[in-house]
């Protein structure tokens, strides 16, 4: 990994290219984000950033992160995340990263938390077909059906699909396009969506699969 930013997601909207084609993008509040924490091999075992973003209050913070945030000589932070990066030797602890560190063109990967939608039915949560509701099938159109196999194993293997809480789980949407980057106001417009709610704390890093 050569870069990564924590952001917040503002919502989407629509930008037009040079031929006046119409591209769908998802705004992201992206930085600063400020270097709190740098771990090398012989200390930690690897090498990685940590990195905050977002200002929180002091009283907001329990004493061991205020005594890490107060080692680092950084203000609190909501969040923190580490990056692997391939040249931390670069960067140090209290630099801010700014959305400039990416650029249109460049290929990302989007890790959020998506929508929380309680517990659903089968059809929803896992694309389930229906049953026809026209003749005699009763009142289970949207029914699961049969699940068990015989009597020989007379009972329902794990991992079966079946209705239960959907959402509310980390997805990442690899491969996506920056159209435009923001610098004054720290924000990147990504092609398509990405997942969780406005407002929703997203990961933005180097795509793995270049």
């Amino acid at each position: 990994m050569q870069k990564g930013l924590i952001g917040k997601k503002i919502g989407m909207t629509q930008l037009f290219d040079e031929s006046g084609k119409v591209i769908p993008v998802t705004v992201v509040e992206a930085g600063p984000c400020t270097v709190v924490q740098k771990k090398t091999v012989e200390n930690d075992g690897y090498a990685a950033v940590q990195v905050g973003f977002g200002d929180v209050k002091v009283q907001r913070v329990n004493k061991p992160m205020a005594g890490h945030f107060k080692k680092a000589d950084v203000a609190p932070k909501k969040v923190l995340k580490e990056f692997r990066l391939e040249d931390t030797d670069s960067v140090n602890v209290g630099d801010v990263l700014k959305a400039d560190v990416f650029a249109a063109g460049d290929k990302v990967d989007v890790v959020g938390t998506s929508k929380g939608k309680g517990t659903a039915g089968a059809i929803k949560r896992w694309n389930f077909s229906r049953l026809k509701e026209s003749h005699g099938t009763g009142p289970v159109a949207r029914h699961a059906g049969s699940l068990g196999a015989c009597s020989d194993p007379s009972r329902v293997f794990k991992g079966k699909k079946l209705a239960g809480h959907l959402g509310a789980e980390r997805v990442t949407i690899q491969n996506l396009d920056i159209v435009k980057v923001d610098v004054d106001n720290n924000l990147i417009a990504i092609k398509g969506a990405i997942p969780g709610p406005k407002g929703g704390i997203v990961v933005i890093a180097d795509t793995v699969k270049k």
